[in-house]
């Protein structure tokens, strides 16, 4: 009985000093994290561009001949209106009176068939011919009267054909090309100078198609003209939809603003100022693959919470990602024993 009173004393005794001590709860698990800090970085890109006229026309004759005169040659200033070159007027002279003579056969048939006209209507009121045979001469009249208005407008257009052997300039500018001289024989429509209009003048450039994104019309850009070392803002007007066959780039025009000393076909260097935010890069360990989704594990407020995130690109053991906004702050480390919700420490 002694042995069993003491062994029960004991036990008293245990229990009274594990109830005088309190019980701890765990610590929430330590965790190593990254704070993301997003900034825009900012890279130039140079282009090698030349000064072309915003406006190039091809200039022809609207009727085929000789040449037999040429007033200008590569490089020459000319303003609207002035001569450039001219083509033999005797084919079409002889068109011109052909047709004028057309006109006055045209016109004396008309003026019989008017005469006949109304003499039969006299006769007509007096009732001494028939009502059909009125309408004879009225049917000859109209035929006659629709003979000359053709004849007229034939001669016309041979009138203009003859004003048509000048090849006038249609505006202000520079001939940047001679493409007939005298004495050769060109077809209507078939160009023989190029003017080049120099009131407005555009830089052109070649973008490769891994940049073209990046161009947008109306976006501004620094050009620098290498004869005159002169630094200009231009302005993007147009960007081409579609890629050179041969090169692969994309043909980009930029305005230029009204400088001086600047001459058509110089070089220029077109300055492309980019600015791209900063990669966010993070371990491999950092992501939580559940399927196809990637995502990390995003302390706030002491709780972690799962975020889906792109990767774009992999670089040995990091990952680069897209979706993470500045000041997330990412567990790195043993994301696989997390769950959501979880209490974690970030520090001691």
């Amino acid at each position: 009985m002694n042995k069993k009173f003491l062994a029960a004393i004991i036990v008293a005794n245990f229990f009274v000093v594990g109830c005088d001590k309190e019980i701890t709860p765990p610590k929430p698990p330590l965790v190593k994290v990254q704070q993301i800090k997003l900034s825009n970085s900012a890279q130039e890109e140079n282009y090698s561009g030349v000064v072309r006229g915003r406006y190039e026309t091809n200039l022809s004759f609207q009727v085929s001949g000789k040449i037999i005169s040429r007033d200008v040659q590569a490089g020459s200033l000319v303003r609207a209106g002035d001569i450039l070159m001219t083509l033999d007027p005797k084919d079409i002279v002889e068109q011109s009176r052909t047709a004028d003579a057309q006109v006055d056969s045209a016109r004396a048939q008309l003026e019989l068939a008017k005469a006949n006209l109304d003499r039969y209507s006299e006769l007509f009121k007096a009732e001494a011919v028939a009502a059909v045979v009125l309408d004879q001469y009225k049917t000859q009249y109209d035929a006659a009267k629709a003979t000359y208005d053709a004849a007229i407008a034939q001669a016309r257009q041979s009138q203009n054909a003859l004003d048509y052997t000048t090849l006038t300039a249609n505006a202000d500018g520079v001939i940047s090309e001679v493409s007939a001289e005298v004495g050769q024989v060109v077809a209507a429509g078939q160009s023989v100078l190029k003017l080049v209009q120099t009131n407005e003048l555009e830089v052109v450039v070649d973008i490769p198609e891994n940049k073209i994104s990046n161009m947008q019309i109306g976006q501004r850009v620094s050009i620098n003209f290498w004869a005159t070392n002169e630094t200009v803002s231009g302005t993007v007007r147009e960007v081409s939809p579609m890629a050179d066959s041969a090169s692969r780039t994309f043909t980009v025009k930029i305005s230029l603003p009204d400088v001086n000393n600047i001459q058509l076909g110089m070089t220029a260097n077109v300055s492309i100022r980019e600015v791209t935010p900063s990669a966010i890069i993070l371990p491999l360990s950092a992501i939580y693959q559940t399927g196809d989704a990637a995502q990390v594990w995003i302390v706030d407020g002491g709780k972690v919470s799962l975020k889906k995130i792109e990767v774009t690109a992999f670089d040995d053991n990091n990952v680069r990602v897209r979706g993470l906004n500045s000041g997330d702050t990412v567990v790195v480390a043993g994301v696989n024993k997390l769950r959501e919700g979880q209490d974690v420490r970030t520090g001691d």
